[in-house]
């Protein structure tokens, strides 16, 4: 499954590469991009349900960029 995640309030690139890559290390990811400009998030995923995806990606996230909302 192809999931697209609105990031708002993400204020830096470096921020973002490092979500990229926290991301891509949760079970069942296939594949991350995240777009800082466009503040979208890509997700590719298998075996996992989308609510358990949208958990751990908020929880990385935050430790993250605390200030980033993100929706699908």
């Amino acid at each position: 499954m192809k999931i697209m995640y609105h990031l708002e309030d993400l204020d830096c690139a470096h921020c973002a590469a490092r979500m990229e890559q926290a991301v891509s290390a949760l079970s069942g990811i296939k594949s991350v991009t995240v777009n800082f400009l466009a503040g979208l998030m890509t997700v590719e995923a298998e075996n996992v349900s989308s609510d358990e995806l949208m958990r751990d990606i908020q929880r990385v996230c935050a430790e993250i960029e605390p200030d980033c909302h993100i929706s699908c």
